[in-house]
Formats: C-alpha cells, structure tokens, sequence
C-alpha cells in the first residue's frame, strides 16, 4: 500500500488528493493544512466582503469531514510541516493545538503550500488596520474590522485582480476608496492603451486613482494623536500613509494587494532545486528535484506556452491542472503538464477585462517580432436588444503565429479569449481564425463574429491587402504622412478628432479624390476601422499610399487617454 502525504490543500493539494483517491482505493492519503481550512474559493472571497456572495460557508468548498466520508483521505487540520528528511522519506509535523510533533513517513509527497502575501518592509506595515486578503481568516479580519472600526474611507495598494476586487467590494459597501498603483496603469497581463479603459471606468464610480504612486511609510493615527492636537478625533483609530510623491492620505483600513510570492522556505530548507523566478522547479510531471516529492499550484514554476521560459502564474486552473497530473504520476501514470498561457479574466463593475497569452509589453521586452490588430464589434448582433461591444487587441507574428490577446466590455470577453486560447494551444494562426465556425444566433453573437474580425483584419494586413498603422504612428506621424478621417461630421463633432486630420466622409472620397495629396501617405482613420479598411481599398486603387488606423478613432483615444 502507498502512502502518500500532502502539504496544502485548497486548489492544488485538495485536488491531487481526490484524483488520488478515484485512481487508487488502496493508497493511504494523508494531507496536512497549517490552518482551520482545508479547501475553500480563495477567489470568492472579495465578493463575500462585497455581499455578492451573501453565505461564508459557500466558501467553504470541503471540510476535513467531508474529505473523509467521500474521499476516504486524513485531513489534518492545524498541522504545520516543519522539516522534510529526503533521505528517510518522512516529515516532521507540529500540531498547532498542542504542540505535539511527530514523524510522519511517505512513500511519495506531494508540495502544494501556495504563496503568501507581499508585506513590503515599510515603516508601520504592521499597524493594526493593515490586512492582506489569501484565506478566510484574513476575510474574516477585514470584515470584523469594517464592522468594529467603521471606517468611512479605505485604501487599496495594487492593481492586480484581487485589488481590483477589493476595490470594488469596498465600494459596493459605500465606503469611500482610494487606489493606489505604482506603475502607470492597473491590470498588469494588459496593455497601457487596454488599461486605460479600465481607468476611466474607476473613475466614474467616484473612485480616488492614483497611478505612478505607491506607499512608503505607515502610522497610527491613535499613536499621532497621542503624539499632536493635529489629529482630528473622528480620524482616530485610522492610519496616516505617507506615498512616493511625498504627500500624505489619511485613512480608516489598508488593503495591501501588490502580489505575492511563493511559498518555499520547506522546500529550500529540504533542498530541493528553487527556479530562476524563485519558485520550486519541477518538470513536466510536476516531480521536484527529488523523484519521490512532487509539487504544483502557486508555489512551483512553471513553463511559459509561448517561449518555454520559467515564469510564475499564481492561477486556479493551472493548480488543479497540476494536481490532478501530480497524482497520475504518484500513482505510476505517465501524465505531462502541458505549460501554462495565462488566461484569466476580472471584473470591474459592469466591465469585465481577459487576456491570454503575451502581452505587448512583453514581447517588447523579449525582442520577438510582432504585428497587433484591434477591433470593437458588438458583443452580437447589433439590431438585437443589449449588444455591447468588444475590444480586442490581436497580437500575432509576422508568420501569422499567436502570440496573446486581451479584451474589455461588458458582455462576451470570456467567451472571446476563450476561443483565442484554444486557437493558440492548437497551433491555429491568424489565417485559420477567419475560418472559425462559431456559434451565431441574434442574442449571442453576429454572423462574422468578433473572434473572425480579427482574424480578417490581422489576415488583411498580413497579405498586404490592408496595411496597419497605429496610434504611436499617428501621434509621431512625419511631414510625408497626412490623417484622413472618414466618419460623418456629426460623428466628429460628438466624439472628437485627431488633430491635423483632414476630414472626407467614406461615401464622399470617390468624388473627391483631387483634394487629396498624392505626395504623401494617408493615414485613414474611421470609429473603429471598417470604414477605414473601405477607404484604404479604394484609395490604394486608386494609386494613393495608405494604411489603416487599426481600431480606428477609438483605439486612439485609448491609447492617448490617462
């Protein structure tokens, strides 16, 4: 009979436990947890403190008694590994109850402790009314502090999804937010130009964003108090932070959610082989330096689908991918992990914002050859009630190869990235998009879909048939290139122009070709590139030089907007 031992439930360990179980009646499962929950929605948790999700115990996705009648598996709760013996294959484990420590022996073990919080080493990071939120205890601290403390202003530190979700789960309990970045835009696995969409629509909720700045000191307002008449009663029980551009912001609570880090001082201290990125390096079958000691979820590296280089993606999918592999392979299966692409998507009130693959920003600093494409199609078929629209940035070499996408609105992003994942991990290319048979019915989507858009606008360019230019190009244009706008003068006067365009409505250009300088290349720009394509047909016909503003008039805004 196997034993096999697990470190860390939640996704990856509780996984790997009850795929254990359905191969194997005969194994001995043990799974070992440092604190009270053995498996729980980690991501639910800011809509628990939102009120979305109104029960605590929906969180709660199996208990060690659970585990137990169903799985058959010994989950020990309370219960920190403190020291692995590789040599003779066995833990020592401390009971955090009563301090009791034993050797617990294993035939193969599996490593699945995640990761923890970023707590930068700032002056007062450990004032009270400063919360990180991973677990359940750190919600229930959160929100027994909103309860007790009622505070009417709070401040989130980071970007990324869980302070985005933190933001907007403060928000929706009326309080008064502020959300601190240090870079110059929110949502990292998304371009600048994407962001910004995502900017303005924090700010229309009212909410206090402040990009390129991030915190540097903590005090307590009840400490300053004591210290200064300056303190105003009603602030107390607050903190005072001081931020990078030297000013100060009072406030009730700090969330801190700037990342976090993998969790392996037991395996460093085991000995096991620690990646570039610092996480637990393991191979294709999820096994660490240590043939008997497998590892998977937030702590282990993993492999990059694009360029096969060791990155860290602290995702759920991948986690119970890797458990459920990891316990194939203990079990004495051949099964391969099959590297990671990153697809993930937020909410953002009534937005939401995917992406999948490589950004631009990363294939910049990769130096690899590439080509992008927008477009902003409706989310289906625009006479049908409700249709929102979708905009997607394509991101494809010059073979035709993809490399990423990224996509905002308020209806059918996930299904969009989706279908591009799948495209991706299948090897389809750019060409092969345009071809896509996709579902299509009035309420869902249009007879040329957005996911075909792209591929016709990406193939367009590829062929020579259409060639892109974009707002970088527009903004740095030389003396030899003139923007020509072809939308309808209303459409101008409501929504605004680029400056130094020259303005021919499509339907007017055949008739007026001789107001047009044929010493120059025109730079044709619509709303969102479908009549710009037109125009740059018909002019390139005609002898003009010509590319198309890719997204048209609204890309640019995007890309130009804070």
């Amino acid at each position: 009979m196997k034993r096999i031992l697990i470190v860390g439930g939640v996704a990856g360990g509780a996984s790997a436990a009850a795929r254990a179980r359905r191969l194997s009646e005969e194994a001995e499962i043990v799974m070992f947890e440092r604190g009270e929950f053995v498996s729980f929605a980690n991501c639910g948790l800011p809509y628990h403190i939102g009120g979305d999700i109104p029960s605590r115990d929906a969180l709660l996705l199996q208990t060690p008694q659970s585990f137990k009648r169903r799985f058959n598996v010994d989950v020990r709760v309370f219960h920190d590994v403190i020291e692995i013996d590789k040599a003779g294959k066995s833990l020592l484990v401390r009971n955090l109850l009563t301090g009791e420590e034993r050797r617990e022996a294993y035939d193969v073990l599996l490593l699945s402790p995640g990761a923890a919080p970023i707590r930068p080493p700032f002056p007062g990071i450990d004032s009270p009314g400063v919360h990180t939120l991973r677990n359940i205890p750190d919600m229930d601290r959160i929100l027994a502090a909103l309860v007790h403390d009622q505070p009417r202003h709070v401040t989130v530190v980071g970007g990324g999804f869980i302070g985005l979700e933190m933001m907007e789960a403060l928000h929706q309990r009326q309080l008064a937010v502020t959300l601190l970045e240090l870079s110059d835009q929110v949502m990292a696995p998304v371009d600048k130009e994407m962001a910004n969409m995502l900017h303005a629509r924090i700010r229309e909720e009212g909410i206090d964003l402040r990009l390129r700045t991030g915190l540097s000191a903590i005090e307590s307002l009840d400490v300053l108090a004591e210290k200064t008449a300056a303190v105003a009663t009603e602030q107390r029980g607050g903190l005072r932070l001081t931020l990078s551009d030297g000013t100060r912001l009072d406030t009730g609570l700090l969330i801190l959610a700037i990342g976090v880090k993998p969790e392996t001082l037991l395996a460093a201290k085991a000995g096991l082989e620690l990646g570039p990125r610092g996480g637990i390096k393991v191979d294709a079958g999820m096994r660490s330096s240590d043939p008997f000691i497998y590892a998977v979820g937030d702590a282990v590296e993993e492999t990059d689908f694009v360029t096969g280089e060791s990155v860290l993606i602290p995702l759920a999918g991948p986690a119970n991918r890797q458990g459920r592999i990891a316990a194939d392979n203990m079990l004495g299966r051949a099964e391969t992990y099959k590297k990671t692409q990153g697809t993930a998507i937020c909410k953002l009130f009534d937005l939401a914002v995917a992406s999948t693959g490589l950004s631009e920003k990363r294939l910049l600093q990769l130096g690899l050859p590439f080509e992008k494409a927008y477009v902003h199609p409706g989310s289906h078929a625009g006479y049908y009630p409700g249709a929102h629209p979708v905009s997607l940035k394509l991101l494809f070499a010059p073979d035709g190869k993809i490399y990423g996408a990224q996509a905002i609105g308020k209806d059918g992003v996930d299904k969009r990235i989706d279908v591009l994942a799948v495209a991706q991990r299948a090897g389809l290319t750019v060409f092969d998009l345009q071809d896509l048979e996709l579902t299509y019915a009035p309420p869902f989507g249009s007879a040329k879909d957005v996911i075909n858009m792209a591929g016709f606008v990406a193939s367009n360019h590829l062929k020579g048939d259409t060639l892109l230019c974009h707002a970088a190009e527009v903004e740095a244009r030389h003396p030899h290139q003139q923007v020509l706008d072809v939308r309808n003068g209303p459409e101008l006067d409501k929504l605004g122009r680029i400056p130094g365009a020259l303005h021919i409505p499509l339907d007017e250009l055949r008739g007026r070709l001789h107001e047009l300088p044929r010493d120059k290349e025109l730079l044709i720009s619509c709303q969102v590139g479908l009549r710009g394509h037109v125009a740059c047909r018909l002019l390139s016909q005609h002898g003009f030089k010509v590319k198309n503003l890719s997204g048209g008039f609204k890309t640019w805004q995007m890309a130009v907007m804070e």
